[in-house]
């Protein structure tokens, strides 16, 4: 978990990921490209790194603050409606704006998934039995009512194969021209580390927080904003990276305890490098063919989830 590895891991990775492809591109003709070599590294290859590289710090950082605020480490966009709620407004944008831009999709989604993490920290509230595992289960049940409407609609409207396979998380498809509404991401993230400290006394409770003297209400209202932003932007881009904010924070929070500042930039280049590594799995088990970094994080990510599920009494999650 130091940084001092994982950084130049992740250069050296991120420099793998520009040559492992169907087209073949050595390291040693980087300086000798021919015209379709130069065109497949600046169409594809840099892109695709990149959206790899935001996608994975992003949501990463999502994932830390959700557990923050709700005070539990089995809680994410995934486990608590925020991606069920993106997914409803993308479906909605598609219904009633049929010409609609990616920014513009993009806000009705980020509405409708902050309007869902929102009412999901509003159940939390309510519920009086807070067991670790219990939020969760209680988000999954929310997420899945909210599945439920978007599955019917697109039934209806004919678009449940479109929606699916468009949402499916992939960085095949990412080009450039399509995955610049990523780079929204970037100054979010550094909103959300200049504001990590308020996050954390936000995270010991309503009237801990008040005593303190912070504005309790405003500071969880932005850390709920910057969830359901990151998420509607990474879900519209590169559709769902499931399990990815939770099994990252929860790793990091392991090894570097509950300080929120000290553990975003952990969290950050962990999630870039989980999801640079899944991806570049993806692309070689079956080479020339390549597995959607839905289904790999998926798989990694449900095995070490269940992990932390056995061991949760050992590591007090």
């Amino acid at each position: 978990m130091k940084l001092k590895v994982m950084i130049p891991l992740l250069l050296l990775l991120s420099i793998l990921s520009v040559f492992v492809g169907v087209k073949e591109i050595k390291p040693w003709e980087v300086f000798q490209l021919t015209e379709d070599q130069l065109h497949v590294l600046v169409i594809s290859r840099v892109p695709r790194l990149i959206s790899i590289l935001i996608a994975g710090v992003s949501m990463g950082v999502v994932g830390l603050i959700m557990q923050q605020l709700s005070r539990n480490k089995f809680v994410s966009p995934t486990t608590g409606g925020t991606d069920d709620s993106a997914r409803l407004g993308i479906l909605v944008s598609l219904l009633l704006f049929s010409s609609a831009t990616s920014m513009q999709k993009m806000l009705v989604a980020f509405v409708f998934a902050l309007l869902g993490t929102f009412v999901f920290m509003k159940i939390l509230d309510k519920v009086k039995y807070k067991d670790a595992i219990f939020i969760p289960l209680v988000g999954l049940m929310f997420g899945n009512i909210i599945t439920s409407f978007s599955t019917f609609f697109a039934y209806k409207y004919d678009l449940i194969q479109n929606l699916s396979s468009w949402l499916q998380g992939n960085f095949a498809l990412t080009m450039k021209g399509r995955y610049e509404l990523l780079y929204i991401s970037i100054p979010v993230v550094i909103i959300a580390y200049l504001y990590a400290n308020r996050f954390t006394i936000a995270g010991m409770g309503e009237e801990f927080s008040i005593n303190l003297g912070l504005n309790y209400k405003q500071v969880v209202n932005l850390g709920l904003v910057i969830v359901a932003l990151v998420s509607s932007v990474v879900m519209l881009t590169v559709g769902t990276i499931p399990f990815l904010g939770l099994i990252i924070p929860n790793i990091v929070t392991i090894y570097q305890g509950d300080n929120l500042k000290k553990n975003l930039p952990h969290t950050a280049v962990l999630g870039a490098l989980f999801v640079l590594v899944c991806d570049i799995l993806g692309r070689v088990i079956i080479y020339p063919f390549e597995i959607p970094i839905g289904l790999t994080v998926g798989v990694l990510g449900s095995a070490i989830f269940l992990y932390l599920l056995l061991r949760r009494k050992a590591y007090d999650l």
